[in-house]
């Protein structure tokens, strides 16, 4: 075979391990938020409003590399679970501001254990922790660069 063929293998592709790999990370999640009573996407919310306090959706949706169409129907379920709540700003209409309610709030409290337990699953003779730190590294530089493409592609 010539190398333009080779290109199409699946042992060739950036997207496949990093496909494989989040489904398979996603998975150790799973029992971990049920007992929360959470989906990862939620999870991920939670996260950002645990760290930062009240933010616009805007604000949640840039940190999440999500659209408000995708975000709006997991706050409004948060929000239904009385673990959030949203309103207008005062200052601008067009803005929603979302804060957590003491529910969610105290929901922090329960989940400190998952990031742990998550990093102790990765722990392998093949694979340290230092390795799966710079992993995630790596990772990151790899959103923000894709990030800013697709910022660029969409002027």
């Amino acid at each position: 075979m010539n190398d333009t063929a080779a290109a199409l293998y699946l042992e060739n592709q950036l997207c496949f391990p990093l496909y494989a790999a989040s489904r398979m990370t996603t998975k150790i999640y799973a029992p971990l938020l049920k007992a929360l009573d959470l989906t990862y996407p939620q999870y991920l919310v939670m996260l950002v409003l645990w760290q930062h306090g009240e933010q616009t959706v805007n604000e949640i949706g840039n940190r999440l590399y999500l659209e408000s169409n995708t975000l709006t129907p997991l706050l409004k379920r948060l929000e239904q679970k009385a673990l959030l709540s949203r309103r207008r700003s005062a200052k601008d209409e067009r803005s929603v501001l979302v804060q957590l309610t003491e529910t969610g709030a105290q929901l922090k409290a329960k989940a400190q254990e998952i990031p742990k337990t998550i990093i102790g699953s990765f722990n392998d003779s093949r694979l340290t922790e230092p390795e799966v730190l710079q992993f995630q590294k790596t990772l990151f530089k790899l959103v923000e660069i894709l990030s800013e493409r697709a910022e660029r592609d969409q002027r």
